[in-house]
């Protein structure tokens, strides 16, 4: 059973920085993708990130060179490093994971969630 445990959400004012970890159990997970998407209210989910088993990235354009994936197999977790935070990215955060080894962009690519965390972002 696929379980992803998120943490290191909160509140912090614009310009600063957080970093999102999810812990993945059940699984061997060193050939799989590994993503993170957000929500934010009255807004549908969207894809924010993803890491292959190779280590190559995706992001999306509202993040792209604000935001870092990385993966440590080892612990079979990814993070993401978030830096110049905006308000607009105010949004619960939430990770997934899929036993693909090609980029997966969309919400229903996905089986398997955290449970969220929630990201706040002050002026």
């Amino acid at each position: 059973q696929v379980q992803l445990v998120e943490s290191g959400g909160g509140n912090v004012q614009a310009g600063g920085s957080l970093r999102l970890s999810c812990a993945a159990s059940g699984r061997t997970f060193s050939s799989w993708s590994m993503a993170w998407f957000r929500q934010a209210p009255g807004k549908e989910r969207e894809f924010v990130a993803t890491i292959l088993w190779s280590g190559a990235t995706l992001y999306a354009a509202r993040v792209k060179g604000r935001f870092t994936i990385s993966r440590d197999n080892t612990k079979s977790t990814h993070y993401l490093q978030m830096d110049a935070l905006k308000p607009e990215d105010t949004a619960t955060y939430y990770c997934a994971v899929d036993p693909s080894r090609y980029y997966r962009q969309a919400v229903s690519d996905y089986n398997y969630w955290g449970q969220g965390t929630q990201v706040t972002v002050s002026t």
